[in-house]
Order: structure tokens, then C-alpha cells, then sequence
């Protein structure tokens, strides 16, 4: 699983791929099957996992990176694994997609949610480039949901726009141990912005979350929902998360 060197969340450093990196990025929830148990033995884990991380690294080689693997069972009913891959093509995430599901550990998960991004300006600040797009590690708690923004909110005059973003940006900047991936979502499925928030507490995003509902902004606000969470874990530790 790819570890992207770590740098500060706001960083301009030279290790920074770009100025202006582009790239998608796509999150897969599954859940486990009650018509097909896992029927792994002793005998069968260690090749299995082997299998997944194979794949992994083989995949790596055609551009998607698996920015990690999410246990997010118990925090919803029709949950137990997320999956989050980036790469700079979107039919090429479709394929390591798919070389995933058709592991022994994961082909018999069924779907629950899946969601496509990629980076275009993001409203609230045209500079900002997601943190897996500029080579920050990964934290060890993400937080991923959709957006859409109210049918009035686009033919709002641009500086009252901008007034409600700039007063919503201060508050989630004062939370400086998460970070930002917003990507663009429009024509990729049913939402505008895609939400992904990483943070090595997972306080710090129920924190962050509350706070920023005390914002202008949210009153033009259509959906937000569903919201996926989960820890990120090592393909080892799958085995005991999907029995």
C-alpha cells in the first residue's frame, strides 16, 4: 500500500509533484455477504493476503495508487470496508478496481456506495490541491462524504459567495490536524464535490464537523449524506474485520 512521503498539510516544498497537479480518485464501501461466509482455514490466510498486496503492488505499476484500506464496520449497518485509490486516468481506476474485487478476500463483498472525483478548482479556494495529490502521507482516519450545493447557491452575486466560503474556509482551516482532499464530483454520479477528510483523531473530525455547521454556507446546502468512516488498516488485518 503506497505511503506517500509526509510533508506539513499546507505545503508549497519542492517535493510537491506539481504547481498544479490534476488526477482522479474513487472510494469503494463493500459489505460483507450473509449468503456467502467467509470460508477462509488457517491454512488459507497467508495466501490470500499475499494475493491482496500482490495485486496491490501490481496495480501500483499501472499508475493507481491505493491510498489505503478503511475498516468502517460498526459504524454502519451496510458497511465494513472502504477502499480509496487516486491515479492520474479514471478508466485506469476502474480496472485496478475491478483486479481488487476479484481477490479471494474481497470478490465476495457486495457494493454499497461508490463515488469518482477528480481535482478541478475547489470553490472555497481556488488554490487548493488535495493532500494525496501532493504527496502527504495518509492519516490514520478518513471521512469521506458527497455534496451538493442548492439550486439558488450558483446564481448567488459572487461576493456573497464568496463572503459565506471565506467565513466556512477560516473555520475548518483552525483545525490544522486534518486534511483537505475535496475533489470535483459533477458528471461523475449524483453529487457536485466529494469530501475527504483525513486526521490521525478521529475527535478531531467530529470536531471539525460539528463546527463548521454553524456556517452561512450550509444554508444552501441540498445533501451531504452518506457519510463513510472508517480507520485505515494493512491488508493483514482485513481478514479479521470481514469475519
Amino acid at each position: 500500500m503506497s505511503t506517500p512521503a509526509a510533508v506539513p498539510a499546507e505545503s508549497t516544498s519542492p517535493e510537491t509533484p506539481s504547481d498544479n497537479p490534476s488526477g482522479f480518485t474513487v472510494w469503494a464501501v463493500l459489505r460483507r455477504d450473509p449468503a456467502r461466509p467467509d470460508d477462509l482455514d488457517g491454512t488459507d490466510v497467508p495466501t490470500a493476503v499475499e494475493e491482496l498486496e500482490g495485486v496491490i503492488a501490481d496495480i501500483e505499476l499501472q499508475n493507481v495508487t491505493v491510498r489505503g484500506l478503511y475498516d468502517v464496520s460498526g459504524l454502519r449497518a451496510d458497511a465494513d470496508l472502504m477502499l480509496w485509490l487516486h491515479g492520474p486516468e479514471a478508466d485506469t481506476l476502474q480496472w485496478g478496481l475491478r483486479q481488487l474485487r476479484r481477490t479471494r478476500l474481497l470478490k465476495a463483498l457486495l457494493p454499497t456506495w461508490n463515488a469518482m472525483g477528480v481535482h478541478r478548482d475547489a470553490e472555497f479556494n481556488k488554490a487548493h490541491v488535495p493532500a494525496f495529490l501532493r504527496g502527504v502521507a495518509p492519516k490514520d482516519w478518513l471521512c469521506v462524504y458527497p455534496f451538493v450545493r442548492s439550486y439558488e447557491w450558483y446564481l448567488l452575486p459572487d461576493e456573497e459567495r464568496s463572503t459565506m466560503l471565506a467565513d466556512h474556509g477560516r473555520k475548518g482551516a483552525a483545525f490544522r490536524s486534518v486534511l483537505a482532499n475535496t475533489v470535483a464530483a459533477f458528471a461523475l454520479g449524483d453529487y457536485e464535490w466529494l469530501l475527504p477528510m483525513e486526521a490521525d483523531q478521529l475527535t478531531d473530525l467530529v470536531d471539525m464537523m460539528r463546527e463548521l455547521r454553524y456556517t452561512e454556507a450550509r444554508r444552501h446546502v441540498r445533501e451531504e449524506v452518506p457519510f463513510f468512516t472508517g480507520r485505515r488498516i494493512q491488508p493483514a488485518e482485513l481478514v479479521e474485520v470481514l469475519q
